[in-house]
């Protein structure tokens, strides 16, 4: 990790947490979450398929190549955005975001059970007990005396980190098929824009919708060119530059610029238990990525024993 490196990391913090502080603002002005999901594949694939032909790059036709394109669409992109939106509906979007900081710990928890080459170590087993510690932590005991529109919003967020985590594993699968990475993130933008806009004309209605103000376009240019387009362009240059581990390290970042942002410029109020349940998270993920302990094993103490 080299400064250009730590500088594309910090960057893609920024426009992955702006992402949540853009479906507050898309939200509050009323727009609905399939045309908001809409908006933000569709324009990323309009920016993307350019890029794609100016590199040489061309679009499989293969049906294991659409087929992949619509799985990673539907896992990486459309139900995960759409629950996300929902969640935010009754919950601040820095809240959400660290909800979402969960997807490592639900990827483990997913990896043991599908695939055959994931081994059960302790610090996997102890990263995952701890990043559900948080999400309770962060729903807090209220939860516990039944459902409402409070939980079932934080439910909606766990889940999006859920499916995040069957799209990382399905992501592996896909690997086989030997994918350049532009290709496939323009693939799957397409794939979703696909399903996401025959739900968003069917069920929401959008040409109904007041003219959004300019404000709305900006938030919606906002999550679809820096935070989809050029994020997934940052996300993939930093695995080919210094590798997963290090592009991975963007889950600790991105719950900050999101507190950061909704604190910032929509006023929300970072609770206690917010940082609290962010700190175990932290601690799980940390464990799972296995860095931390890896440094501590090389330390000059641990060298004397």
């Amino acid at each position: 990790m080299g400064p250009r490196e730590w500088i594309m990391l910090l960057i893609l913090s920024v426009v992955w947490g702006g992402a949540f502080f853009f479906y507050k603002v898309l939200d509050d002005a009323g727009i609905p979450p399939f045309t908001i999901v809409l908006g933000r594949v569709g324009l990323a694939a309009l920016a993307l398929l350019p890029v794609l032909l100016l590199t040489g790059r061309r679009l499989p036709r293969s049906r294991a190549a659409w087929g992949a394109f619509f799985l990673l669409g539907a896992l990486n992109n459309l139900i995960p955005f759409t629950l996300i939106i929902l969640g935010e509906k009754q919950i601040d979007s820095g809240l959400a975001s660290v909800f979402n900081a969960t997807t490592p710990v639900f990827t483990a928890l997913i990896a043991q059970v599908l695939l055959r080459d994931e081994k059960l170590t302790a610090n996997r087993i102890a990263g995952i007990v701890l990043g559900i510690a948080g999400v309770v932590l962060l729903m807090g005991p209220s939860s516990l005396r039944g459902l409402n529109p409070t939980s079932l919003a934080q439910l909606a967020c766990v889940g999006a980190a859920v499916v995040y985590g069957f799209g990382a594993v399905a992501a592996r699968a896909v690997r086989r098929l030997g994918l350049d990475p532009l290709v496939l993130s323009t693939g799957q933008f397409l794939a979703s824009t696909l399903v996401a806009l025959p739900l968003a004309l069917a069920l929401e209605h959008p040409w109904t919708l007041a003219m959004p103000s300019a404000g709305t376009w900006w938030a919606l240019i906002g999550i679809a060119l820096p935070g989809t387009a050029l994020a997934y362009i940052l996300y993939y240059r930093i695995i080919a530059t210094a590798g997963a581990t290090n592009a991975a390290s963007v889950t600790f970042l991105v719950p900050v610029s999101a507190l950061l942002l909704g604190t910032l410029a929509l006023g929300e109020r970072i609770a206690p238990t917010t940082i609290a349940g962010m700190l175990v998270i932290f601690a799980g993920v940390a464990l799972l990525d296995g860095r931390i302990l890896r440094v501590f094993a090389r330390s000059p103490a641990a060298n004397q024993v």
